[in-house]
């Protein structure tokens, strides 16, 4: 990238590669691993995890939805995995997110336990697909989580020093809890407690993307606009970002009695609160003055996605209509899109290309939007259900395939 140089920073996600601007102090941040060198220079057997998660994320996600929407239109017999919505969400999001998840915090790891996490997570992905309330599908779920938060919360927590920073491993130990608790009550039959689940796992994924697309997007803007010659006053911004993580933690402890009026009435005015403090940290990063940066653009875009999410997921909630819709404005549209352009931006770092000169990531983004849009009105009654939800999963499929042949292609 013209103007930067890079250099490794420890600490907090350890094997970070970091862009610095040559003239000055702003840093923009990716999770970018490089093989692991040993104090004497001898190259460690230690493999990057996103070298192997993205791609097999990616391929799952290009795949697992679209085979949910053909069999609920009646296209083709359903897995008995992806046989009812609640399925659905928990492949979506404790198959194909939490395999991101891993891609993107784990770091450079040995070998043996890349194979032994790897092997969990399609394990899992297999046993549930095929028999969800099986014995071999609890086992894998629950060992994948378990295994993934032993091996990233403590160093997470333990290079954490403000209390903004302990946020990361408490949200990414709760969604690993949330995992082996869905796990565990759709193996026992137990719808009521499967939906409890889900409620609370939509605010802590929501959480986990406020907290990283802010520190991913405040510096890499940040450092854009010192090469351009302006100086971002308003970058983490530590006052709205501790305040998301206080309305988020509230949503999210609301979510068990969301099915009470007085639980529904703080978990909705949390998430509308969320929204206006996401909103207000995304104009101040003033997106707009950005010379040349579609990549950052497409990155906001998600951020943008989730604050319209939380404010109609908010107001659904409070009205008790329209849940699915404003659900799939978060999982749809913001986690679609953050998840798609970290890992191609992750991708083009470490094979040192400009992510502002890749254009995939670009129509992977309007293909997503494309898809969140075509199934939030399919939702809403707009248009043909049927033609709409068809829609939407041709849109995703096609924007995870381009990603799939950019990190296949792209070393």
């Amino acid at each position: 990238m013209t103007g930067t140089r890079w250099t490794r920073r420890h600490g907090r996600g350890e094997g970070i590669l970091t862009a610095v601007p040559r003239q000055g102090h702003e840093r923009s941040a990716v999770s970018v691993d490089r093989p692991h060198v040993t104090a004497d220079g001898a190259r460690g057997a230690r493999v990057p995890g996103n070298a192997v998660f993205f791609p097999a994320a990616a391929a799952y996600g290009m795949l697992v939805l679209p085979a949910f929407v053909l069999s609920l239109l009646g296209y083709v017999p359903a897995p008995p995995g992806l046989a009812t919505p609640a399925g659905h969400a928990h492949e979506m999001l404790f198959g194909f997110a939490l395999g991101v998840i891993a891609g993107n915090q784990l770091g450079p790891v040995t070998a043996r336990h890349l194979v032994l996490l790897f092997g969990l997570w399609a394990s899992a992905r297999v046993a549930f697909l095929v028999a969800p309330q099986s014995i071999a599908a609890m086992a894998t779920n629950i060992g994948f989580a378990t295994l993934l938060v032993f091996q990233l919360a403590p160093r997470l927590a333990g290079s954490a020093k403000k209390w903004r920073n302990q946020a990361l491993p408490i949200v990414l130990t709760a969604i690993c809890g949330s995992a082996i608790a869905l796990q565990v009550a759709l193996h026992a039959g137990a719808g009521a407690a499967a939906h409890a689940v889900l409620g609370v796992s939509i605010p802590l994924v929501s959480l986990l993307m406020l907290f990283m697309g802010g520190r991913l997007i405040a510096p890499t803007v940040a450092g854009q606009f010192h090469r351009q010659g302006e100086r971002l006053e308003a970058r983490v911004q530590p006052r709205l970002e501790g305040g998301l993580i206080v309305t988020m933690a509230i949503a999210a402890a609301s979510a068990p009695f969301a099915d009470r009026p007085w639980g529904a009435g703080i978990g909705a005015s949390a998430m509308v609160a969320a929204s206006a403090l996401a909103t207000a940290r995304l104009l101040r990063w003033r997106l707009w003055a950005l010379r040349g940066r579609p990549d950052l653009l497409c990155l906001a875009a998600g951020y943008a996605w989730l604050a319209i999410g939380l404010a109609f997921y908010g107001i659904a909630l409070a009205a008790g209509r329209y849940l699915a819709p404003a659900l799939h404005v978060i999982t749809a549209g913001s986690l679609g899109t953050l998840t798609l352009n970290v890992m191609a931006m992750t991708r083009l770092l470490k094979a040192r290309k400009d992510p502002s000169r890749a254009r995939l990531p670009v129509w992977g983004t309007l293909l997503v939007g494309g898809a969140a849009m075509a199934r939030v009105t399919s939702g809403l009654g707009v248009g043909d259900t049927h033609v709409m939800l068809l829609v939407a999963s041709l849109c995703w499929s096609l924007a995870f395939a381009l990603l799939l042949w950019l990190l296949v292609r792209v070393r």
